[in-house]
């Protein structure tokens, strides 16, 4: 047979086969979306039990149509930067920071932050861990309460009212009401701020501003009966006390206003912008007066000792010329007058308004809208509380008592000369505290 008669019966043969009738394949259903044939889907379960790596099978609901008249699942909230504007009345508490591990001290942030869980501004996990919401506050009210409650178990809580805390939340709809509504009374929300996602409260604040309330029999001669309600504050006491309270002003070394620095440590020196005594006024048949100080940053005690120096001279237990002493390198007894007064008036972002309180997308950081409330809640919480507890526990009048055992000479460290070690209790620092 030759190469054309092959590959003709070849031909022949194969267009018979390919006429042979075949059997009807089997009616399968429709395949929709991801589903798979029964024996495929079987096959692939038996490989994932025998490759050891077995899940359990969840198949994605269809996608919903809008227009099926069906709700759009709901959609998680952004998380936001923001700044909240807070002011607190703090006797009762033991300080602004929270303790984690301590619920038996009881601070401003553990109902801060049961305030912002039960608003649902932040998930309950962030309430555990504030790290996860970025939280930071421009500046601390507690750390030497704390101590001094530890230690000689009076407690007289800073108050503030115009504390700032940088955090990320959900921005809920009417935010400050609903914290607000889980908040007592004499902690208050006054303000909500955008800023950019990078801001912390406590390293772009450029200053803060405090202010000390104190009786004015504080500064009567220390002949003068030590608490006499009816003593009133002359003009030329009054301007007495700003002069030496304007000696303040500038760049000092005050490790003798705390004891956490010593006399050769650089974080010791801070910068002073201003410092001065406002009108006295009377509450309650007893005159007060408000000194204001503002300052880069203060150390533990330092404005409590600022102002019980200025009030020993005064009274006439120390001289004038110890002020310059006690920012040379020799240790110098400065008496700490009582926290009662103490309170966090504000903080400023004067460098932060520079940059970005005209971009068009933030606000600037001065509160200038909120200082009616500001007012408002100072008279309504903080200055009463004062008053009350002044009246109550005469915490002025007693540690004026205790001015005549102060020794204001130099000590043993200024005779040693400038080589002398200092000593140990002066050396140990925790880091520098926005607190007093």
């Amino acid at each position: 047979m030759g190469f054309t008669s092959l590959r003709a019966a070849l031909l022949r043969a194969w267009g018979r086969w390919t006429a042979r009738p075949r059997p009807p394949a089997p009616c399968l259903p429709p395949m929709t979306g991801k589903e798979e044939l029964p024996a495929l889907a079987a096959q692939q379960q038996d490989r994932k039990v025998r490759g050891g790596w077995v899940w359990e099978e969840t198949q994605h609901p269809p996608k919903r149509l809008k227009g099926n008249g069906d709700e759009e699942p709901q959609r998680k909230l952004p998380k936001r930067k923001i700044v909240l504007l807070m002011a607190y009345s703090g006797k009762g508490y033991h300080g602004m920071q929270r303790n984690v591990g301590s619920s038996q001290f009881r601070t401003i942030e553990d109902d801060l932050v049961s305030a912002l869980v039960q608003s649902g501004c932040i998930p309950e996990n962030h309430g555990t861990d504030m790290r996860k919401m970025s939280f930071q506050r421009c500046a601390r009210t507690d750390k030497c309460l704390f101590f001094f409650l530890i230690l000689l178990f009076l407690f007289y809580g800073v108050s503030a009212a115009g504390q700032v805390v940088s955090l990320k939340v959900w921005l809920i709809d009417d935010i400050l009401d609903k914290i607000n509504s889980h908040l007592p009374s004499h902690i208050r929300i006054l303000g909500l701020k955008r800023v950019t996602g990078g801001f912390n409260s406590k390293n772009k604040c450029d200053a803060r501003t405090y202010c000390y309330m104190l009786p004015t029999f504080a500064f009567a001669h220390k002949d003068r009966d030590v608490q006499d309600e009816s003593y009133r504050l002359s003009t030329e006491t009054l301007q007495q006390v700003n002069r030496l309270l304007a000696c303040y002003k500038g760049t000092h070394n005050f490790h003798n206003f705390t004891s956490q620095k010593g006399p050769r440590e650089p974080s010791a020196r801070r910068y002073i912008l201003e410092m001065y005594c406002e009108e006295p006024f009377v509450r309650e048949g007893l005159e007060f007066a408000v000194i204001k100080v503002k300052g880069q940053s203060f150390m533990m005690h330092q404005i409590r000792k600022m102002v019980g120096l200025v009030v020993a001279i005064v009274k006439g237990y120390a001289p004038e010329s110890v002020l310059e002493r006690s920012w040379g390198e020799e240790k110098v007894d400065v008496p700490k007058a009582p926290g009662l007064g103490l309170v966090l008036e504000r903080v400023h972002f004067e460098k932060y308004n520079q940059r970005f309180g005209s971009d068009g997308l933030h606000e600037p950081l001065d509160w200038a809208q909120e200082e009616g409330k500001v007012a408002a809640f100072k008279e309504q919480y903080i200055y009463p509380t004062i008053v009350s507890t002044e009246r109550d526990e005469r915490s002025m009048a007693q540690w004026l008592n205790t001015l005549p055992i102060h020794d204001f000479s130099a000590t043993a460290l200024a005779a040693a000369g400038t080589d002398a070690k200092v000593p140990s209790s002066l050396e140990s620092s925790e880091g520098d505290g926005d607190t007093d």
